[in-house]
């Protein structure tokens, strides 16, 4: 028995030249990025080169100018189009807004595209207000972990919702991928759709093989790349307990059996955790003969898993054709534990290998995720990325990307530091770059920087300042569970930072007070949200200043995962200590860098006991015209809410 049954071309042809008539044109979207009520911006991939193509929008067509349609041919048979079209007059809002995209040759593109649209809709469209109302978030999405993708169940919401009850964002806060940590089946149909799609090789440095069309993808190489293929420092790593052994890893995923190395598995990655089209063409045995009893066992859950990833895709796809997303990362879609400490980094970027891995991703993310955020910035921006990745030449027997430009392009990513952005919304949304400006730790260097340096900071809160209210997305929780942040504060100083995953925005004095003091701040805004995810759990909190009257007024809403959980049986141990040990008369407070802050928790379904909700979900909250969240949810999987209530009294605190 197979998962995916590739009934339209045999094993055999997917190693030489695919009839480029029998693949779909969409391979991938179309998904809304950045638009408001002068622009739409579409992202799709194709199978084939688009021409002359023009925009229908409420029945009118425009065609597209060549400077609105940001190509990128990402293999033989693959091109991604990024299409930012500006409106001559100012879209209507408050209303309905039907798309559709026209191409000379194929017609309407998105018409064979089956469960694109709501309500026998005839063409997919977007709904525009002039104030944020309601925003959708989350983070986390694995494809083989065991909860349910909560990305289905909102969709499921859209479609049983009206028009006017439709998101006005969907705001998404890391780990979109994960590229450490790739299941044994997903790892076969990556390979595959390479070789389906003619995506480039490279060629390795400082690599145990000389080039990505080396790797091997037999069961005897599955679930050993940490041990056969990743790479190992050339030097004893120092800890305060002493030293570890010579060689050790330099990717710390304890799930890095499948890290993807090279840029052509990472963007055959993206396209299948987004595309329900390419798996169709795909054969994933049930049973992969050659794996250990461990690892079969291994595989047929991860296969089972992945049964249901593929069988969600299509209601993803929807709810993404209709909603604008907007996108950051966060340390997995590039490698786990990614610039945790400085000692990490000088291991990560010294050695040749793991810094093309690295980069890598980084291009990954790039193309997949960045260029639709702000589509007239990035795309100007980061432009030397496609013009590398248009180079390839395809008419060679096997395409190669240019390995002096591809270090060049990994070189400018790596030293590239504007991948925050801003959205000028009511209220403003500030989306926050929290792994690429790290404030490191100068007295000692394998201790967790600060997430973001003193220079970030400062610019952040210049960006805030003259505002009333601004919603902030930040990948982790700027004010965490306590005695979880406690517990790594105690494993960090015996030298564990990276077992324990030990960054949060109080790990690091110089950052934490500076983000502290930027909320003290006379001129700070009145309404602060802040979203977030990361932890693999939900929770809110109501945040005031103590000894001040008035604002600012503070609300965190932390939302994770989209398809991730913590462990089922420990997070309720935390949950309990945690209300034990800071609850709001505890001394213990006092010895917390946020002492200056009331934070209250919000309960879950008004439960008078928990306070964390681990349930894979998305976040859901709505704004009044003030910019306060007056409700907060977490839409499940399976469809259950759970709505977070503020406590009655409101000088009380309990975490």
């Amino acid at each position: 028995m197979h998962l995916f049954t590739l009934s339209k071309l045999s094993d055999n042809k997917l190693d030489h030249d695919l009839p480029t008539q029998s693949l779909p044109l969409v391979i991938a979207g179309p998904m809304l990025r950045h638009c408001d009520s002068q622009q739409l911006t579409l992202w799709l991939v194709t199978s084939q080169p688009l021409t002359q193509l023009s925009l229908t929008v409420l029945a009118r067509t425009y065609p597209l100018a060549q400077d609105a349609c940001h190509c990128v041919r990402l293999g033989k048979h693959a091109w991604q189009y990024v299409l930012h079209w500006q409106s001559p007059t100012p879209l209507p809002l408050s209303t309905t807004i039907s798309y559709q995209l026209i191409d000379s040759q194929w017609g309407d593109v998105f018409a064979d595209i089956d469960e694109l649209n709501y309500s026998q809709q005839p063409s997919p469209s977007v709904y525009l207000r002039p104030r944020i109302e309601q925003v959708l978030h989350g983070s986390c999405r694995q494809a083989h972990h065991h909860s349910d993708d909560a990305l289905v169940a909102a969709d499921h919401t859209l479609a049983h919702s009206v028009q006017e009850q439709r998101p006005d964002l969907l705001l998404m806060s890391g780990d979109q991928v994960y590229i450490d940590d790739i299941a044994g089946p997903m790892l076969m149909a990556i390979a595959q759709v390479i070789r389906l799609l003619g995506l480039p090789q490279e060629h390795f440095s400082g690599a145990a093989i000389p080039n990505s069309q080396a790797i091997n993808y037999d069961a005897s190489a599955l679930y050993l790349r940490h041990k056969n293929l990743l790479p190992t420092t050339d030097y004893p790593a120092a800890t305060p307990l002493g030293r570890w052994y010579r060689n050790h890893p330099i990717f710390t995923s304890s799930l890095a059996e499948n890290h993807l190395v090279s840029v052509s598995e990472i963007m055959a990655l993206y396209l299948l955790v987004w595309s329900p089209e390419l798996w169709q063409w795909l054969d994933i045995p049930k049973q992969l003969p050659g794996l250990s009893a461990v690892n079969q066992l291994r595989w047929q859950q991860q296969w089972q898993e992945l049964l249901m990833f593929k069988a969600g895709l299509s209601k993803v796809r929807r709810l993404l054709a209709h909603v604008p997303v907007y996108m950051i990362f966060d340390d997995h879609d590039i490698t786990d534990d990614w610039n945790l400490t400085a000692k990490w980094e000088q291991a990560a970027y010294g050695h040749e290998f793991s810094r093309q891995i690295i980069g890598n991703a980084l291009i990954g993310y790039s193309l997949f995720q960045c260029l639709g955020n702000r589509p007239e910035r990035f795309c100007h921006e980061l432009s030397f990325v496609s013009d590398w990745l248009n180079r390839v030449d395809y008419q060679a027997e096997t395409a190669y990307v240019d390995s002096q430009q591809q270090a060049q392009v990994i070189s400018r990513l790596l030293s590239y530091s504007s991948w925050g952005y801003e959205l000028e919304t009511q209220p403003k949304v500030v989306v926050l770059d929290t792994r690429t400006q790290r404030w490191h730790r100068e007295s000692n260097l394998a201790k967790p920087s600060g997430l973001m340096d003193w220079e970030a900071l400062s610019q952040f809160q210049h960006n805030i300042l003259g505002h009333d209210q601004v919603i902030i997305v930040s990948p982790a929780p700027m004010f965490g569970v306590k005695l979880i942040e406690t517990i790594q504060k105690a494993v960090t100083m015996i030298g564990g930072s990276l077992l324990v995953d030990a960054e949060n925005w109080m790990a690091h004095p110089g950052a934490a007070n500076t983000l502290l003091s930027i909320f003290r701040h006379r001129r700070t805004p009145e309404q602060f949200v802040i979203l977030s995810g990361d932890v693999h759990y939900s929770f809110a909190y109501d945040i005031h200043i103590r000894f001040r009257h008035g604002g600012p007024q503070i609300h965190q809403i932390t939302a994770s995962g989209f398809k991730n959980q913590f462990p089922e049986k420990l997070l309720p141990w935390f949950d309990r200590i945690n209300r034990w040990l800071y609850g709001y008369a505890s001394p213990l407070n006092w010895f917390t860098r946020r002492k200056r802050m009331v934070i209250r928790s919000c309960r879950p379904n008004h439960a008078k006991q928990q306070r964390l909700v681990n349930k894979s979900g998305f976040g859901r909250v709505y704004f009044d015209e003030q910019g306060r969240p007056t409700q907060v949810q977490v839409v499940h999987g399976d469809q259950e809410i759970t709505e977070f209530f503020s406590p009655n009294n409101h000088h009380q605190q309990e975490p």
